[in-house]
């Protein structure tokens, strides 16, 4: 006697498509930055845009980079780092000299993007000098060392006055030489922030990015099982550093004289509070409250006598929203991730299940009957 094994098409529902599997938090992040960016663009070259817009613009791109770079050592990693403002002016200040020494040779398109990378693999290595003995710290002593280093990298960089060099000492960095309006260096600051975005996107799926994560989730069991928690940590610190100092040369081309001093904790603070109220992992929250954290107090000059004032109201009430169960609930039903689940359940009540090509190909029956037939 045979038995026959029938197959059933296996059914796919309709939600699961391309789209589904495409869109991701990050992802959505990307596509976000990519629409405001042209946005703007359109704005910029043709002539709309207001001169506070233009005034404001590479300064929120180079904070949106710090921000996403900090991110991978607060977020990812989940150390506290406050010298993130020295390792920017690392970049600014070395990459930004070459630049100078350079422009008459090479061509803008050239020199720019080479500066970029000198400044940025500059500040990759002071960060590799600083994070060696720094890193074997954690929690708030190695807050400490980080915020000690990053002051002693401005008071070395303030007392730089190196003749044939645009270095002068406590007088800054001469930088009006290649300096570029914000219509000429903003392909560049979309360029430096997508590449940014992409690559941090990138790292944080990797294997690299798995580990570092179990390293901040539990360290003693990452090392139990092989991880390298000193590789790795320094890593994310080299990453963050080298996005740091391309950021500060891109900042470093929009000012005719950039001064050392400006580098000092409070800009280390400053974004670390971005980090932190845009939510520590979070790209598309740190893009956000850099946007919001920059563009508020320009937007509150007119009132010069309570600006900071109410600057900093809001600030401590976004800090208590951030950890107030009711807003977090609220937060969460009008984020990406629940609008596009209730499109999709949405989609699912109007579409039945759908079988697949492959499944809805026709598959005879398979019987498996004894050798020679029903007539022997």
């Amino acid at each position: 006697m045979g038995e026959t094994v029938k197959t059933t098409p296996k059914l796919l529902p309709a939600g699961k498509s391309g789209i589904r599997r495409f869109l991701n938090a990050d992802r959505v992040a990307v596509l976000a930055v990519v629409v405001a960016y042209a946005v703007v663009a359109i704005l910029v070259y043709t002539g709309s845009a207001t001169r506070q817009l233009m005034n404001m613009l590479i300064s929120v791109s180079c904070y949106i980079v710090l921000a996403l770079s900090l991110n991978l050592v607060v977020g990812l990693l989940g150390e506290l780092s406050l010298g993130h403002a020295g390792f920017m002016s690392v970049g600014l200040f070395s990459g930004c000299t070459m630049a100078v020494l350079l422009h008459d040779t090479l061509p803008v398109i050239l020199c720019l993007p080479l500066s970029m990378i000198v400044g940025g693999l500059a500040a990759a290595l002071v960060g590799l000098l600083v994070g060696l003995p720094a890193l074997r710290l954690r929690g708030d002593y190695l807050a400490i060392v980080t915020l000690a280093c990053g002051e002693i990298i401005k008071n070395v960089i303030t007392n730089l006055d190196i003749d044939g060099t645009p270095l002068r000492g406590a007088l800054g960095i001469d930088t009006s030489s290649i300096r570029m309006s914000p219509t000429e260096l903003l392909p560049y600051a979309i360029v430096l922030v997508l590449v940014t975005m992409l690559v941090i996107m990138n790292f944080k799926r990797s294997k690299h990015g798995r580990a570092i994560m179990a390293i901040r989730d539990n360290r003693i069991a990452a090392e139990a099982t092989g991880v390298n928690v000193t590789y790795y940590k320094l890593m994310v610190f080299v990453l963050a550093s080298l996005f740091a100092g391309m950021a500060g040369v891109l900042y470093g081309y929009s000012l005719p004289t950039t001064e050392a001093s400006l580098f000092d904790y409070n800009m280390s603070i400053e974004i670390l509070v971005i980090v932190v109220l845009g939510g520590m992992g979070n790209l598309g929250g740190s893009i956000i409250a850099a946007i919001i954290l920059r563009v508020l107090p320009e937007a509150l000059r007119d009132f010069s006598d309570y600006r900071m004032l109410a600057y900093s109201i809001l600030l401590i009430g976004i800090m208590l929203l951030s950890e107030n169960k009711r807003f977090k609930s609220w937060k969460s039903q009008v984020s990406l991730g629940s609008l596009w689940n209730k499109v999709r359940a949405k989609f699912r009540k109007k579409t039945p299940a759908v079988a697949t090509a492959d499944a809805v190909a026709e598959e005879p029956n398979h019987t498996d009957s004894p050798k020679g037939g029903d007539g022997q």
